[in-house]
Formats: structure tokens, C-alpha cells, sequence
């Protein structure tokens, strides 16, 4: 039986109504209640009214391939629960747990494995799987291995599907590549989000995409064509197709502070997702690990391959809402859309986003300088600042 939690004296931060101060009694790993008083016991008081803190519905990461020396491509149940026991430090309560560009074999043993794993109290909750790869183009590899590049295959990724157990949630792709266009249709009739991803498209091949069902845009301006004025690419696409969701990495080194504020001053916090793109140093001392059997050197700010190109990231979710907050000046319902509304709605998940009842008790606690304080996964306590 979970203990039963009650929360006062809390600013309660939604993405579409007015945040308030008030009180959160969570039973049974959900929000039983939320409102301005609630007088009853529970097994845990935790009183925030003399602290400035602030209740977001947990962070929800759909781009995080790992962390704290684990990756999803490792292929074990050790690996898993290492990155579900680590996010809740940053605030993170749910993940997409992200592959790369990779074998078959690889691809799949990581997927079989996915499949069999079930979060443990305390620790963040896989969500699904993110198929970053192998369906993109060479022209926009970055870190994923150019060798291990496939063709669009419908029958390759229903036989991953199945071996997921129909997990997988959401696939970066591109879209100019061979039987992309048709993949991508498929996809999404079958209710897989279709990612443009690692791509050299032109405007107008974004566009056929997105009437083909292409709906979401991986780590904006990061490995795919940047804009110019004569030929906007992928990069002006994602800035103008309303209907794109788009993901960005706000450590400041994948996009400059400017870049980040353009994106959110053209989408708006409703079509712009925070997500890490973490890889398995995130949260380790710098030094060289491994991505997809090659080297990244990590520093204390960024992991790079050997020729300098990015690998992927050690950013944090806190991180990201900081840095985020601090160029934008963003609102607290800004944040919540970016943070996990908009990923709980474009995943389907009707229980994650916001703090009402009969909600997921996924909450993480922030104070005032958007510091992580103490995280709740599912009605479990999953992490408290010391």
C-alpha cells in the first residue's frame, strides 16, 4: 500500500489554467486532490508554505538515449534502471527511452529488452521507445553511424514493433530519403508519431511530409538543413509549419541562447518540447565514453566524437528549464506545456501533464531559481535534495 502524501502551502503550476497556492493530497500513487485547502491527515506532510516552491507535473523526456553510465542500446535491465533510477534527481518522472543508428540485431535486442522492463518505485516510468534511426540520411548523420544507415522499411519496423511490444512511440526520420514518404503515411496511421529528424530536406519536402502525417521535428537545428533565405530547409520549416511539434536541446551549446529564443518566440510554448538528447556520461565526471561503439570525449559542458561533432548531450532537465526561463522569461504554464503537457498530449498519455485529480502523482518540486527539491514518481517519494 503506497503512503498516503499531502503537500501545503504549494504553488501549483498548470499549462493552461492560472497557477495558485494550495495544496496537493496524493492516495494510491494518484492526485486524489488539488485546491486551495485541503484539511485531512496523511502518512507524509511535507509543508512548502515557508519555501517559495512550486508543484510542475513531472518532466517528461522523449529524447534521452541515457545516463549515469547506462544507455538503452546496452540491452539490459541494469541499464534501464539505471537512467529511470537517476532522472528524478532533474525532475524527470517519465522518459522515451531512445535508440540510435545501429544493426538490426542491436536494434532489436535493445527493443526486446524495453519490452520486458517495468519501472520500480522510485524511478522515472518508460513511456515507450523513440526510434531515433537507422531510416535517416547520411548527409545529416552527426553521431549516428553512417554505416548502419537503412532504407525506410515498414516490414522492419513492424517486426520491431512487435518485438517492443508495440512501444515504440515515435521515429526520427527523413523524409527525402527512399520510401520515406510512404513510410511516414503508414506510421502514422497506425498511430506512430512521425519525427523529421537527421535530415537534408528542402522546404517543400518537409511539406509533402507533413501532409503525408509527419507531425513532430527532432532536436531542432541540429542535423538537418539550416535556413536560407532562398531555401529555408528543415530548419524554416519547423519554424513556420504550425502543426509541427518541435523539440529542442536548451544547453546552450546545441543552440545558441538566441536560436532558443527564436524558437519559442515563432512556435510558442505550446508547439516546443524540452527534451535532454542525454547520452550515458550525463551526470558522471568528464572523461571518454561510449556511443553506439564510438569514442566521446566529455568535458564538464559537452560530448563530442573525436573530429568534434556532437554527441548527443549531458544536459539535464532542471538545466534546460533554466536556461530556458532565463532568456524568455517564460510563465509557469510556458514551462509546464514545454516540460511535459505537450509531450503527455502528443503521446496520449490523458493521466501526465498536470497536477488534477485522478492524475498520475508525478510531481516534481522546484523552488524559486527552478532547483529540483524533491520529486515524486507515481505516488512515491523518488528523490529529496539533501
Amino acid at each position: 500500500m503506497k503512503k498516503s502524501i499531502l503537500i501545503s502551502g504549494i504553488t501549483i503550476a498548470d499549462a493552461v489554467e492560472e497557477s495558485f497556492t494550495g495544496d496537493i493530497l496524493i492516495e494510491g500513487g494518484k492526485i486524489s486532490r488539488a485546491a486551495a485547502n485541503i484539511d485531512c491527515k496523511a502518512d507524509i506532510h511535507i509543508d512548502a508554505a515557508a519555501e517559495n516552491w512550486t508543484a510542475f507535473p513531472g518532466f517528461i523526456d522523449v529524447h534521452i538515449h541515457g545516463a549515469a553510465g547506462h544507455d538503452a542500446m546496452d540491452a539490459t535491465s541494469e541499464a534501464l534502471s539505471g537512467i529511470a533510477g537517476t532522472l528524478p534527481k532533474e525532475g524527470t518522472t517519465s522518459f522515451l527511452a531512445t535508440t540510435m543508428t545501429q544493426t538490426d540485431s542491436a536494434i532489436s535486442a535493445a527493443l526486446q529488452n524495453i519490452q520486458k522492463f517495468s519501472a520500480q518505485e522510485g524511478q522515472a516510468e518508460l513511456l515507450g521507445v523513440h526510434l531515433e534511426g537507422p531510416f535517416i540520411s547520411d548527409q545529416r548523420a552527426g553521431a549516428q553511424p553512417i554505416e548502419h544507415i537503412a532504407e525506410a522499411s515498414y516490414p522492419l519496423f513492424r517486426k520491431w514493433q512487435k518485438l517492443s511490444g508495440n512501444k515504440i512511440r515515435l521515429i526520427t526520420l527523413a523524409p527525402e530519403t527512399k520510401n520515406a514518404m510512404v513510410f511516414i503515411k503508414r506510421l502514422t496511421d497506425n498511430g506512430v508519431i512521425a519525427s523529421i529528424g537527421h535530415s537534408d530536406a528542402t522546404l517543400e519536402e518537409v511539406q509533402a511530409a507533413i501532409r503525408s502525417g509527419a507531425s513532430h521535428v527532432t532536436h531542432l537545428y541540429n542535423q538537418m538543413s539550416p535556413f536560407h533565405h532562398r531555401n529555408p530547409g528543415v530548419v524554416g520549416a519547423a519554424l513556420t509549419e504550425e502543426g509541427l511539434m518541435v523539440e529542442i536541446i536548451a544547453d546552450f551549446i546545441h543552440s545558441h541562447p538566441a536560436s532558443v529564443q527564436m524558437a519559442f518566440r515563432q512556435k510558442g510554448a505550446d508547439r516546443l518540447m524540452l527534451i535532454t538528447d542525454a547520452m550515458r556520461a550525463k551526470g558522471l565526471p568528464p572523461g571518454v565514453y561510449d556511443l553506439g561503439g564510438q569514442d566521446v570525449q566529455v568535458t564538464k559542458k559537452d560530448a563530442r566524437l573525436a573530429d568534434g561533432t556532437l554527441a548527443g548531450s549531458i544536459l539535464t532537465m532542471d538545466t534546460a528549464v533554466r536556461n530556458v526561463q532565463s532568456i524568455t522569461g517564460c510563465s509557469l504554464n510556458e514551462l509546464v506545456a514545454m516540460t511535459s503537457a505537450n509531450a503527455a498530449k502528443e503521446l496520449g498519455f490523458a493521466n501526465k501533464g498536470h497536477l488534477h485529480a485522478g492524475a498520475d502523482a508525478d510531481v516534481a518540486i522546484l523552488d524559486d531559481n527552478f532547483n529540483v527539491q524533491l520529486t515524486i514518481c507515481r505516488g512515491t517519494i523518488a528523490y529529496t535534495k539533501e
